[in-house]
């Protein structure tokens, strides 16, 4: 796609990226037939195509407007168009420098502008845990909205004490550990099954991605600047394997640390590292399942898996969670339509664009149920906090974590 850069970015490294993204689209439209909201909506606008044209005539010198605004905010950010696309288009990058250069030139109303502030300071602070104590005291009484974030949670069972010669360092969360404590808790178990000890860096926060994608990103980048302080010792040292990630969309972030780091001249090495030594926790399975078969009791129930947007096309793992679990034992079965479409959870997307996040989610839960017919699964397994959580709010079946209930089958054995 042939772009003529307005002045303004004619040699800034945001508009020599954009520019290099834009011209590997080729019009084609095969992102349309996946893009979630295309599929909703109808509109060629809250398509990828139509947003990649958008973010073009902005870069091109045309004055953005609420409207255009309005389209990029209804992305998912699910990524699935990359998966499709044929070209290679980055159009999560893409999406990322458009959003950012719209929200400089299109003021938001007052009450969007406070929404928006509160998710990106409050979320990702120490705040956010006595905020969810005291959410759940008075859940009966919060609009619909939040009461939905506001889930009980299973306790978080103990830590194990035992050490290894094995070691890799875990990511323990900004609001995993108020919302679903038990998903760290449960992968040290596993994983101190199987001979590795998890260590946690204490100092280290947010992955940066809700500061990030919420078009705060120097706060963003700040966060991540933070965590490669907090986790540079331990790898400095050869201390641990790997860097672990149990929710896939901190997993994605992580991993593209060397990418926006990479204009910084401090720390774009080290955060290159990081990339490079960061697993989703579905990427230690093929070495997992020899270690723990022996010791683990399937129980012969069905279980449906919802792969994350951010495990399968962010980070572009497919089908490894289902193929380990089987080994192991289970009986797990994936949507037979539609497993590639986003849940509607999409980081702070439920909360700021709820009509549209409620139809996926829908639709999302009647896909997964499908195969199960007439009966239910067992649980619904996923491998992201926010698709569990998300999810858990539309439907009475239990959603967990796929390394919640393989510690659950390692604790009967």
């Amino acid at each position: 796609m042939q772009t003529q850069l307005a002045p303004e970015y004619q040699g800034t490294p945001e508009g020599q990226e954009a520019e290099a993204i834009l011209r590997k689209c080729v019009h084609c439209g095969f992102c349309t037939a996946t893009c979630p909201t295309y599929q909703l909506l109808g509109d060629e606008l809250d398509s990828p195509r139509g947003r990649i044209y958008l973010i073009k005539q902005v870069l091109e010198g045309m004055e953005p407007t609420r409207k255009t605004q309005a389209h990029l905010d209804r992305c998912l950010t699910c990524r699935n168009c990359e998966t499709t696309c044929p070209s290679g288009v980055q159009y999560g990058n893409l999406v990322d420098i458009g959003r950012r250069i719209v929200e400089e030139k299109v003021q938001r109303p007052l009450g969007e502008r406070a929404v928006r502030w509160a998710l990106k300071e409050v979320l990702p602070s120490p705040l956010f845990g006595p905020a969810m104590k005291a959410g759940r005291a008075v859940r009966g009484l919060l609009p619909e909205g939040l009461r939905d974030k506001v889930q009980p949670h299973p306790p978080a069972g103990a830590w194990p004490r035992r050490s290894h010669a094995r070691k890799v360092l875990l990511l323990e969360g900004c609001v995993q550990p108020s919302m679903a404590p038990n998903i760290n808790s449960a992968t040290a178990r596993v994983l101190d099954a199987a001979g590795i000890e998890t260590v946690v860096a204490r100092q280290a926060g947010c992955c940066g991605a809700v500061k990030f994608h919420l078009n705060d990103q120097d706060g963003g980048r700040a966060q991540m600047r933070a965590n490669i302080d907090a986790w540079w010792p331990y790898i400095e040292r050869g201390e641990v394997e790997c860097l672990v990630m149990n929710a896939s969309g901190c997993g994605v972030t992580v991993k593209e640390y060397g990418h926006v780091l990479a204009r910084d001249a401090q720390y774009a090495d080290k955060a290159a590292r990081i990339s490079s030594l960061t697993r989703d926790l579905s990427e230690l399975l093929p070495g997992l399942v020899p270690l723990l078969k022996d010791r683990v009791r399937a129980a012969g129930r069905a279980f449906a898996y919802h792969p994350p947007c951010t495990l399968q096309h962010g980070q572009k793992l497919r089908g490894g969670v289902e193929r380990a679990l089987r080994e192991l034992g289970f009986d797990v079965r994936v949507a037979r339509t539609e497993s590639h479409l986003c849940c509607g959870s999409a980081g702070t997307y439920s909360v700021l664009q709820p009509e549209i996040s409620h139809q996926l989610r829908d639709r999302k839960i009647a896909a997964l149920d499908e195969p199960f017919a007439p009966a239910k699964p067992a649980a619904i397994l996923s491998a992201n906090m926010g698709c569990i959580v998300h999810l858990q709010n539309g439907t009475d079946v239990p959603v967990m974590h796929w390394v919640e209930l393989l510690d659950q089958s390692l604790a009967t054995a």
